[in-house]
């Protein structure tokens, strides 16, 4: 997920196709990553960022919880140490995401949800009265987090499959949380190939529908 607001780019997490992904949509710059969780999908791009690292006067800022900041630090151990001289390395200051901030005039707030043993948070932007809320995985959101997210503009949740799983919402669950939540418009994201979006659309009740690669919201 990619969030352009009022001159800023922000970018959710950087999954393995972070590269093709940014290629396939032209996107030339990044300020700054919000990161959800260590899972491989939502990390194993990380290095990828560098070539927008590289164009940029400081370190790229990079906000993770404290489980995904250690787990980072332990696969990418370059983000402590400089580059060999006539080399370069993605370059990064990773920060941890404890409470609400604020980056280039939006106000940032991690939003803690339960997915399995991840440390997983989601994130609402806000920038001039509007709000975004997004929480790519999650089985349950603790009500302080439903709390944030209501009446949201938008609201971008997680739901994998029809019948129920362990860690992820389902589309029923995903529905439920939603309709709590009462955004002005509503989507799912993550579905996996047991359902595909035509059935997604189907099954989900009117006002929230499945989003799909490349989508484009102007709100």
């Amino acid at each position: 997920m990619l969030v352009e607001s009022g001159g800023v780019t922000l970018l959710i997490d950087t999954p393995p196709d972070l590269r093709t992904q940014c290629l396939a949509h032209d996107i030339r710059h990044i300020d700054g990553v919000l990161m959800t969780h260590d899972h491989a999908d939502h990390i194993f791009g990380f290095d990828d960022l560098r070539p927008y690292t590289n164009r940029m006067p400081e370190p790229m800022p990079v906000w993770a919880s404290p489980g995904t900041e250690k787990t980072l630090r332990h696969i990418f151990s370059y983000l402590d140490r400089p580059p060999l001289p006539g080399t370069s390395l993605a370059r990064i200051c990773l920060h941890t995401a404890t409470g609400p901030f604020d980056f280039m005039g939006c106000h940032l707030t991690p939003l803690p949800a339960e997915h399995g043993r991840a440390d997983m948070i989601g994130w609402k932007i806000e920038h001039e009265g509007r709000v975004f809320a997004a929480i790519s995985d999650c089985k349950v959101l603790p009500p302080e987090t439903l709390a944030l997210c209501r009446s949201a503009d938008l609201a971008v949740l997680d739901a994998l499959r029809i019948r129920p799983h362990p860690t992820h919402m389902n589309l029923d669950e995903s529905a439920a949380a939603l309709r709590h939540i009462g955004a002005k418009r509503s989507l799912v994201i993550h579905l996996c190939h047991e359902v595909s979006h035509a059935q997604a659309e189907r099954l989900l009740p009117a006002g929230i529908a499945p989003a799909y690669d490349g989508l484009q919201i102007e709100w």
